[in-house]
């Protein structure tokens, strides 16, 4: 950001006003921060930048995309490269034009004595922003991943401080999503898991989710816990959803889709070792 042909917006803390929220973020935001933050610059602690979504038509935040924006920090003091800021809002609302500014991310944990600032300018950007923290570290669990609004507090007409309210935040992700986002969250990994050791975590993972539901059902019939109408229909209609197939029927439907699987992973495998051997062959020959 030290470049002088750079428009860039230094800032003091003001008001704004806000109200409670509900949002919803999807996994493709966590891994875009996780991968802003690898990236960054060496002198840089966090990373910060703007999220695209909409506004879903009963008030939730529907948070989709995201991008970083350069950025430079003191105690009193933020600097945000504007003119990139709105370079890439134009280059995504031209693949979308539906997704529009919902507030910002920062990594680390919670709010900072900077984050007033910086919420600030994008409560010019759009009424009443979203701000999402990530701990990029993972070190507090499943609690990893926080939003905000930002209320003020004032005295007779000053405003002496801006409060962040912690708002329901909802992450949602399909199972093959899941396991990468387990796999993310691990502190040491020796490897990326395969499509076999995927699929053998998710089936892992359903069983214990089924052990869950027939010890809840068990408690209910047996009258050790109160019947939860809520959760008996989604019981009803995830059991509604089956299909009806013979058991002999489902074991041929999986057992054929695992072989198609195996077969994809062998024909991988032997592309991959012809164009080794295709490379090594041309070496020798050029060296001949």
């Amino acid at each position: 950001m030290a470049a002088s042909n750079r428009t860039v917006l230094q800032f003091s803390s003001s008001s704004s006003s806000s109200q409670s929220l509900s949002a919803k973020v999807h996994p493709l935001v966590i891994f875009n921060i996780c991968d802003c933050y690898v990236r960054r610059p060496d002198q840089a602690e966090r990373v910060i930048g703007t999220l695209l979504g909409s506004v879903l038509p009963d008030g939730t935040v529907d948070i989709r995309n995201s991008y970083a924006v350069p950025h430079n920090e003191s105690v009193d003091q933020v600097a945000l490269d504007i003119e990139y800021h709105h370079n890439m809002l134009l280059s995504h609302q031209k693949v979308n034009q539906k997704e529009i500014i919902v507030g910002w991310y920062s990594t680390g944990l919670g709010v900072t004595g900077g984050s007033a600032l910086i919420h600030e300018f994008y409560s010019r950007e759009v009424p009443n922003p979203i701000h999402l923290t990530v701990d990029t570290g993972f070190t507090t669990g499943g609690s990893i991943i926080k939003a905000y609004v930002s209320n003020n507090l004032s005295l007779g007409d000053r405003q002496i401080a801006a409060q962040f309210q912690e708002i329901p935040l909802d992450l949602r992700m399909v199972e093959a999503e899941r396991v990468g986002y387990d796999t993310l969250k691990a502190t040491t990994v020796d490897k990326i898991p395969s499509d076999l050791e995927g699929m053998e975590a998710s089936m892992e993972h359903l069983l214990a989710l089924i052990d869950d539901i027939y010890k809840y059902v068990d408690d209910v019939v047996e009258g050790r816990v109160a019947p939860d109408n809520k959760i008996g229909k989604f019981i009803s209609d995830a059991v509604g959803s089956l299909p009806k197939l013979p058991p002999s029927d489902f074991d041929k439907l999986v057992n054929d889709s695992l072989q198609d699987h195996l077969l994809m992973l062998y024909l991988s495998s032997i592309t991959r070792t012809q164009l080794s051997l295709a490379e090594k062959l041309n070496t020798a020959a050029q060296i001949l």
